[in-house]
């Protein structure tokens, strides 16, 4: 089966779920052709750089190349054109985003379209149901070939009427949620009747990620919050708590691996606070980096105001490591308070400082305790081989193959 997966960016930093999702169903024998509108030009894996060689980008298509492909989708399904220029009308009036971004959005349908149609694919799926939905969307519209797409959060529930979500899940064969929080967002929007188009399927991770036996160390005071330095993941907070807890006379060390458009923001409060010896940013790091902050971290401490499900503590969970995290979106549903970790209200400094301070002062054998907790839950909700299976399943009902 032929599957072409598109998103806005690929690969990208913080995407790594999708390559290993991909990776996943080509060891179940799907063909992924990957398409993406760009890439991203702060990747340092490797692997992701080996994805971009695979990867097909609409921003690098030649204009006599768009100009071809154009034309002969006009010519060759001119109602499915007209139909997706309508439909890109009708949503952009309403969009945040305005009426001229979504006539780029048909263009680029266009072209993902033609590909598509060139190359034999029986199904396209996208990522995230902001604009790459949107695109599949009038893609499937001209071409005729159907599509599906995985909402991760927050920025699809913050604006969901803006960006025509309930139509899209309309048209669409079925939408993936990546937790049972996803799925409520979901139900919001559209009407009970499209209820059952609504999947959850979790992110996965590879097997390695359950390999690693490291215990923590009594004397390794360090916390790591991994992720992208933005007004959603709260990392102001966690720097007005990182003064308390120095203002307390706290031994610790918190590391920010990550980058983002608040790096500076953040960089100013390090020096305003005096916490230059104690807090440190990595910018971006590659998943290797990512895995030995973690592992040199006794917890994972992410005081996010507004998620999906983050992938990063899955992994660090996977890495045998407690969670601090607020009670947001689908966090609950992996990481239980007392067990796997520490949860607090979102935006608490007073709850997080005592988290953060209970952590650092918790004994090994608690630690140890959590991180083997941890470990368990993960691997029995997030394996991405059984994941895979589940998408692949609904995948193969669509075009009557027999499910795996």
């Amino acid at each position: 089966m032929r599957i072409a997966y598109f998103t806005n960016i690929y690969p990208a930093v913080s995407h790594t779920f999708i390559r290993r999702e991909i990776r996943a169903l080509e060891a179940l024998g799907f063909m992924v052709l990957r398409y993406a509108v760009k890439p991203d030009e702060n990747i340092v894996d490797p692997k992701d750089m080996r994805e971009r060689e695979q990867t097909r980008y609409i921003t690098s298509t030649r204009v006599d190349e768009w100009v071809r492909c154009c034309v002969f989708m006009l010519l060759t399904r001119p109602l499915g054109v007209g139909g997706a220029i309508v439909q890109a009308i009708k949503i952009g009036w309403r969009s945040d985003r305005g009426l001229g971004r979504h006539l780029v959005y048909a263009a680029e349908a266009t072209m993902l379209a033609y590909w598509c149609c060139h190359n034999a694919v029986q199904h396209i799926h996208a990522h995230f149901g902001t604009n790459p939905a949107a695109i599949a969307m009038l893609a499937s519209q001209i071409s005729g070939i159907p599509y599906t797409f995985t909402v991760h959060g927050p920025e699809e529930f913050d604006k969901w009427a803006f960006i025509a979500l309930a139509e899209k899940i309309r048209r669409c064969k079925f939408v993936v949620a990546v937790s049972s929080f996803g799925r409520s967002q979901l139900y919001r929007c559209v009407e009970p009747e499209y209820w059952h188009k609504v999947q959850v399927i979790h992110c996965g991770l590879a097997p390695g990620f359950f390999a690693a036996v490291n215990s923590p160390e009594s004397t390794a005071r360090r916390l790591v919050c991994v992720g992208r330095l933005s007004a959603q993941k709260g990392q102001l907070v966690l720097i007005e708590a990182a003064r308390r807890l120095a203002s307390e006379g706290e031994d610790f060390e918190l590391v920010i691996a990550g980058g983002g458009e608040m790096q500076a923001e953040i960089e100013t409060l390090i020096v305003h606070y005096g916490l230059q010896a104690k807090v440190r940013i990595t910018g971006w790091i590659n998943g290797q980096e990512v895995r030995n902050e973690i592992l040199a971290a006794r917890a994972l401490v992410v005081p996010s105001f507004a998620e999906g499900l983050p992938v990063v503590i899955m992994e660090a969970m996977a890495l045998r490591r407690p969670i601090i995290g607020t009670f947001v979106a689908g966090i609950p549903e992996l990481v239980h308070s007392g067990e796997h970790g520490w949860l607090v209200p979102a935006s608490d400094l007073d709850a997080l400082v005592d988290a953060m301070r209970a952590c650092l002062n918790a004994p090994v054998e608690t630690l140890k305790r959590m991180g083997e907790a941890a470990w368990e839950r993960v691997r029995l909700r997030h394996n991405i081989g059984t994941e895979a299976e589940k998408l692949a399943n609904s995948f193969k009902g669509q075009i009557g193959v027999d499910p795996i």
